[in-house]
């Protein structure tokens, strides 16, 4: 995964309607916001700041142009994670597990489940490993 300069906070909203509509133009993700929306050159220019960024690339279509996403949500969304932990949780994975522990954003039964499902991937790696 390529290094991608960090979004703003505008950026990052425009980003996330991007990502729910996929390929698409200014005036569709200017239509998903609710009244009053931001002006149609305000949001093309957050497009345009987006594909300098490396987030979005574009083709042409008609009068205008079609952005796409080239950044994955889910890989966004692991930067971003990361990103929270290292400066709010000392870079410690199972401080933010505790946190969401105390917090009660999960419980015992998802940390069962989650146990389980690593269980199977290792065993799955140790059987690949076995059969080369």
């Amino acid at each position: 995964m390529t290094t991608q300069a960090k979004l703003t906070e505008k950026e990052e909203e425009v980003m996330t309607l991007i990502w729910q509509l996929g390929a698409c133009a200014p005036k569709e993700v200017q239509a998903l916001y609710d009244e009053p929306r931001p002006h149609i050159n305000t949001v093309a220019m957050v497009f345009q700041s987006l594909e300098k960024k490396g987030y979005l690339s574009h083709r042409p279509q008609g009068r205008g142009y079609i952005y796409e996403p080239i950044v994955r949500r889910e890989d966004y969304g692991s930067r971003r994670i990361s990103h929270v932990i290292d400066a709010f949780f000392g870079q410690s994975y199972m401080s933010v597990v505790s946190a969401l522990v105390r917090d009660k954003k999960v419980d015992e039964a998802d940390l069962l489940q989650f146990l389980a499902d690593l269980r199977k991937q290792k065993d799955k790696g140790e059987q690949t490993e076995e059969t080369v």
